[in-house]
């Protein structure tokens, strides 16, 4: 399994999601832990081969983590928290 963590410093504008997982599939990653997300509210989103896992942000679109977690791997997941908005963990089968 292949993962690494990003600052991508927003992720609020609509086609910054997009060009996020067509650079994650360009490296061939199944797991990213993603930093200064700025997105205002919880969700777990497809976006091409991944599924994106964001925390509930705060009002003003400031910090936030989530993870992109490729399909392949998705059976893997067994839980995603959000301890506060930086510090987030995925708990994974092995």
């Amino acid at each position: 399994m292949r993962f690494s963590t990003w600052n991508v410093r927003s992720l609020y504008r609509s086609d910054s999601l997009i060009a996020v997982f067509k650079k994650l599939a360009r490296c061939k990653l199944d797991l990213v832990c993603i930093q200064e997300v700025r997105l205002d509210k919880g969700d777990t989103v497809g976006a091409g081969d991944y599924n994106f896992f964001n925390g509930k942000g705060k009002e003003n679109h400031h910090l936030e983590t989530g993870f992109f977690v490729h399909h392949r791997v998705m059976s893997a997941v067994k839980r995603v928290e959000f301890v506060i908005d930086r510090m987030p963990y995925i708990v994974l089968r092995g």
